[in-house]
């Protein structure tokens, strides 16, 4: 068994799609309408026929007071292994992107927290 997709609420497809791909370094794997909203993911380049992220919009009536309490608690929405979390931190710094934590090492693991702009924290983490 393995993990074949999972997702993230977002309160804006188009403007996920802009920050997972032109920032974070995802590719569109799969748009495809359904309705007013799309069936939206993307992949890792390295991976891509890995596990897909899918860009789920928020539309349940559940899921706003579920991400507001997630954020007000600093709870990553998900976690995204890099080589290397202070380069990745700069970088992303660098082209504007929030950062909720700044690199922390907790011994054999460094991680960072971001704001995806789109209702979520994600967590950039590295292990040794």
């Amino acid at each position: 068994m393995r993990i074949h997709l999972s997702s993230v609420f977002v309160d804006d497809q188009d403007k996920a799609l802009r920050f997972y791909t032109d920032l974070l370094g995802f590719v569109k794997k799969h748009d495809v309408p359904m309705g007013q909203d799309r069936w939206l993911t993307v992949v890792s380049p390295e991976e891509p026929d890995g596990t897909e992220l899918l860009l789920e919009p928020s539309g349940h009536p559940a899921v706003q007071s579920y991400k507001t309490a997630l954020v007000q608690d600093g709870i990553p929405a998900a976690s995204f292994a890099v080589d290397d979390v202070q380069a990745e931190f700069n970088r992303l710094r660098e082209l504007g992107v929030r950062f909720a934590q700044e690199p922390l090492a907790m011994g054999t693991v460094t991680t960072a927290v971001l704001d995806d702009t789109c209702g979520n924290l994600i967590q950039i983490v590295h292990s040794k």
